[in-house]
C-alpha cells in the first residue's frame, strides 16, 4: 500500500502495470483541516482507450470461478488486516468521522465475503424444453457470463465501501473493470486496488484505476465503444445524463434521495430520536438514504422534538481523527455553504432552527434540526445531503403517506408503530425502493437488494444482485 506522507503522486494500476503519469496531478486535500493528504495523476482520455483496450484483452483469459472466490476471500483478510490504515485514510480524504470509517471497513470485508459466495454459486437454469412438443429430445440449460468490460464510477461519501460494491461483484462475474474514484477520495479506493493485486492474485488486467476531474475521464469511460456496463453512484443530474449518452450500454444507476422517516404515536418515538440522532448527521449527512423529512404525529410533535434537540445538540463535533468525534465537515466548503444557505432560506421561510445552523470554530456546520417545515422548501423537496433534518407533523397516516411520496425520489423510506395495520399500510403505499418499520431509512445491510425508483435510480446493489446485472444468460441446447 502506497504512503501519502511524502505528497509524491500516487501511482495507479493502469494497463496491466503502475503509473504515475506525466501530465498535471490532482491534490487531495482534508475537507477537515484543508491539508495535503495526497497527489493523484490527472489521467488523460488516452489513459481510458489504455485501460478498456486492456481490460477487454483480459476477458480472452477467463478466470474460473473457484480464482474468483479465492482472491475475493483473501481481499476480504487483507482489507480486515489494514482495517485502522484503510480507516485513517478514509478520515483524512473524506473527513468521516474515524469511528464511522472504521465501520466502513467492516462493511467493505462483508461486501467481499458476500460476493465470493456469489462467485462460488452463480449459475444457470435447466430450461425444461421438451415441455412443447418442438422440444421433444433436446435438453436446454443457461450460463451466466461476463457482461464484458465494466466502467465503475464511484461517489466521494463512501471511498472503500461503494468502491467495493462496484469491484467485488464484477470479480464474482468475471468481468475486468475500469475504475474512477471521485476526485475528492481518490487514495483509498487506490489503495484497495494495490490490495486487491499486490495480495490478493487479482491480475492486473482485470483491475484498473482512472483519476480526474472536470468530467473528462467520466465522459471518456461513457461514451467508449468497448465499455459494456456503467456503474454508477452519485448524482441524479449526472446519472441520468449518463444514462442518455449511452443508450446501447447497460447503465447501473444508484442515485440521490431526500429519505422519509413517520412517526405514528403508537410508535417508539423515543427510540426513533435516538436513532436519527445519527441516521440524520452521520458523515455530516452526505449519505442517500441519511435520514432527512420527519414526519411525526402532531399528538407527540412537541416532545418528539424535545427529545430529537437534546440528543443531536449531544453530538460531539470536530477533527475525524478524534475518536470521540462523531459529526465533521461536509465534504468542501462550497457544500457546507449551499447546505448553511438552505438552512437560512427555510427559516426565511418560516421553518423554526431548533439548534445548530451555524459554523463551529473549526468551520464546521453544526448539526441542525429545523421544525414547522413546508414541502416547497428546499431542504423538504431537494436532497440536502448535509448534516440536517426537518420536521413536520400530520394529522392522519393517511395524510402522512402522502406527504412522504410527495418526492421526486425513490430510495428507502420508514415508519415506527406497533400496529401491523399501520406497517402494512406503510410497505404497501410508500413508493420507494425500500420500506423499513420501526428502523430509520438510513440502515442497510450490504446482501440486501438496495436500490430505488424514480430520480433514485434503476438498478439494485448488494452482490447477489449487482452480479446477475453484470452477467449475461447464455442459452445452450442438446440434441440426440
Amino acid at each position: 500500500m502506497n504512503a501519502h506522507g511524502d505528497h509524491q503522486i500516487t501511482q495507479l494500476w493502469l494497463g496491466g502495470e503502475r503509473f504515475c503519469g506525466s501530465g498535471d496531478s490532482i491534490d487531495v486535500i482534508s475537507p477537515f483541516d484543508q491539508r495535503l493528504v495526497g497527489r493523484v495523476s490527472a489521467c488523460e482520455p488516452s489513459d481510458v482507450d489504455r485501460a478498456v483496450s486492456v481490460a477487454r484483452r483480459a476477458l480472452t483469459e477467463p478466470l474460473a470461478p473457484w480464482r474468483r472466490a479465492e482472491i475475493l476471500d483473501r481481499a476480504c483478510d487483507a482489507i480486515a488486516e489494514r482495517r485502522d490504515e484503510l480507516a485513517r485514510l478514509i478520515a483524512l480524504e473524506a473527513a468521516k468521522p474515524i469511528q464511522t470509517a472504521r465501520i466502513e471497513v467492516d462493511r467493505a470485508v462483508s461486501t467481499f465475503r458476500f460476493a465470493s459466495a456469489e462467485a462460488r454459486t452463480l449459475s444457470g437454469e435447466v430450461i425444461p424444453l421438451d415441455a412443447a412438443s418442438v422440444g421433444e429430445g433436446k435438453v436446454g440449460f443457461t450460463m451466466r457470463v461476463p457482461i464484458g468490460v465494466v466502467a465503475a464510477i464511484a461517489p466521494f461519501n463512501f471511498p472503500l465501501n461503494l468502491v467495493a460494491h462496484k469491484i467485488a461483484p464484477a470479480i464474482a462475474a468475471g468481468c475486468p473493470v475500469v475504475l474512477k474514484p471521485a476526485s475528492q477520495t481518490p487514495l483509498t479506493a487506490v489503495a484497495l486496488v494495490d490490495l486487491l493485486i499486490d495480495e490478493c492474485g487479482l491480475p492486473p488486467d482485470y483491475l484498473h484505476v482512472v483519476t480526474g476531474g472536470g468530467g473528462t475521464i467520466g465522459n471518456a469511460l461513457v461514451d467508449h465503444s468497448e465499455v459494456d456496463l456503467i456503474t454508477f453512484t452519485g448524482s441524479p443530474d449526472v446519472g441520468w445524463s449518463i444514462r442518455a449518452r449511452a443508450p446501447r450500454k447497460k447503465v447501473g444507476l444508484e442515485l440521490g434521495n431526500n429519505a422519509p422517516v413517520i412517526i405514528e404515536p403508537d410508535g417508539d418515538w423515543q427510540l426513533a430520536a435516538t436513532k436519527i440522532r445519527m441516521a440524520g448527521f452521520s458523515h455530516a449527512g452526505q449519505s442517500c438514504i441519511s435520514t432527512q423529512r420527519i414526519l411525526v404525529h402532531e399528538s407527540i410533535a412537541v416532545e418528539f422534538t424535545a427529545a430529537l434537540v437534546d440528543h443531536v445538540s449531544s453530538l460531539v463535533v470536530g477533527d475525524p481523527l478524534d475518536d470521540a468525534t462523531e459529526v465533521s465537515a461536509l465534504i468542501s466548503t462550497t457544500e457546507r455553504d449551499r447546505v448553511t444557505a438552505w438552512i437560512d432560506e427555510a427559516v426565511a421561510d418560516g421553518a423554526v432552527l431548533e439548534c445548530g445552523g451555524v459554523l463551529d470554530e473549526s468551520g464546521v456546520l453544526v448539526p441542525t434540526v429545523l421544525s414547522q417545515v413546508v414541502p416547497s422548501m428546499k431542504v423538504c423537496a431537494a436532497e440536502v445531503f448535509g448534516p440536517v433534518v426537518a420536521i413536520a407533523s400530520y394529522a392522519t397516516l393517511d395524510e402522512a403517506i402522502a406527504m412522504a411520496n410527495d418526492t421526486v425520489f425513490g430510495l428507502q423510506a420508514a415508519i415506527f408503530t406497533s400496529r401491523l395495520d399501520a406497517a402494512m399500510d406503510a410497505f404497501e403505499r410508500l413508493d420507494f425502493g425500500g420500506v423499513l418499520v420501526n428502523e430509520v431509512p438510513t440502515w442497510r445491510a450490504d446482501q440486501q437488494p438496495y436500490g430505488g425508483r424514480r430520480e433514485s435510480g434503476n438498478t439494485r446493489e448488494g452482490p447477489a444482485f449487482a452480479v446477475r446485472e453484470m452477467t449475461e444468460i447464455r442459452l445452450v441446447v442438446l440434441s440426440r
